[in-house]
């Protein structure tokens, strides 16, 4: 029987993408631009209204809550600003990848 893994373990199993598969990773996220620093990939929505943009919000932190990473957002009447990156990694995961993808789905690029 395998063993769980400690909290501590899981965070140290988290690893920084290298440069080649951050770009590679971000051909198939065309919605995404990379921070200037290179350590984060940004996204900003527009919605008809507040409402909508606090649905889509509150769909996110669900997610982001049940899979235990948070994006980094701003958020003004119907615009929302996404950052996603991993503290733990010091820069972009694949938990990051997996979230943009989340909310790809969420909301198309146009």
């Amino acid at each position: 029987m395998e063993r769980l893994r400690t909290a501590k373990e899981t965070v140290m199993a988290i690893v920084r993408l290298s440069d080649v598969q951050r770009d590679e990773a971000l051909s198939a996220l065309p919605a995404w631009a990379l921070r200037e620093d290179g350590r984060a990939i940004t996204r900003e929505l527009k919605f008809a209204d507040f409402n909508e943009a606090f649905g889509f919000m509150a769909r996110v932190a669900l997610h982001a809550d049940k899979v235990d990473h948070h994006p980094e957002w701003f958020n003004v009447y119907n615009k929302v600003a996404i950052a996603l990156t991993t503290h733990e990694a010091g820069g972009l995961s694949q938990r990051d990848l997996d979230m943009a993808a989340f909310i790809d789905r969420l909301v198309p690029a146009a």
